[in-house]
């Protein structure tokens, strides 16, 4: 594995989008950190790589609030988390959940709930979901409430009928959608592999949208990627530089 990453510099090579004067546009890639409010040592993890990425917090636990705080004053965006039903039973998406059995007015109050336990939020995207996101009411329902809220909306794609991505540009609301999970492998090998694959998307696209989630592996991982792999070809950026309005 380690040969095949120091020959995946050809992927800085690619012509798309080479800087030729400076008015040239630059690829951008912006990688958000899902699942934050478990741990705040994990949390700081990332914010002591001092770069710019994007943390989407879970509400309604310990450490959601606090870290909200911490995460804005380190001058990084923040996202609310919203669980979402899955199609698995037995996968539980926490508290402050939606389900496609709720009525309208019960997605718009725990929504609400939700926001105001996670200070600084710009955007939502959906942890779990893959059930709720392919529900075309339900995801309707909700996303007209984030839109209402001024949020922006990223869909996670944890599934691939989820109809999030769409309704929101129905809605004529600024979203996007994630690319490539970094880190379904916990190695810091292969998670380095995908942010790789992450900078070929953005420099054949222009714009890439990576999800990990607050392991010391990505943590490593993105720092590796960041003072070894990130040079001209590209760079990081928070979410809102890459969102489609």
């Amino acid at each position: 594995m380690a040969g095949n990453l120091l020959g995946l510099d050809l992927f800085s090579k690619a012509s798309a989008f080479e800087k030729k004067d400076n008015n040239q546009i630059q690829p951008s890639i912006a990688l958000i950190i899902d699942d934050i409010g478990y741990s705040v040592s994990r949390a700081r993890q990332f914010l002591e790589l001092e770069i710019p990425l994007t943390y989407s917090v879970l509400p309604k636990l310990p450490n959601s609030y606090y870290l909200s705080c911490e995460i804005n004053k380190n001058g990084h965006e923040i996202m609310l988390h919203q669980p979402m039903e899955p199609y698995n039973p037995d996968l539980d998406p926490g508290p402050g959940a939606l389900y496609i059995g709720d009525e309208e007015d019960r997605i718009i109050r725990v929504m609400e709930e939700n926001i105001s336990e996670i200070p600084y939020a710009k955007g939502i995207n959906n942890h779990m979901g893959s059930k709720f996101t392919a529900c075309q009411i339900k995801i309707f329902q909700a996303l007209r409430f984030a839109k209402d809220s001024k949020l922006f909306f990223v869909d996670s794609l944890t599934s691939s009928n989820s109809k999030g991505y769409m309704t929101a540009r129905s809605l004529k609301m600024a979203a996007a959608h994630r690319n490539i999970f970094i880190d379904n492998r916990v190695e810091e090998s292969a998670i380095l592999y995908q942010l790789l694959k992450l900078k070929r998307h953005a420099i054949n696209h222009g714009t890439a949208v990576g999800i990990g989630h607050p392991f010391p592996e990505t943590a490593s991982a993105i720092k590796t990627f960041y003072n070894k792999f990130l040079d001209s070809g590209a760079s990081l950026v928070h979410i809102s530089e890459v969102i489609k309005a």
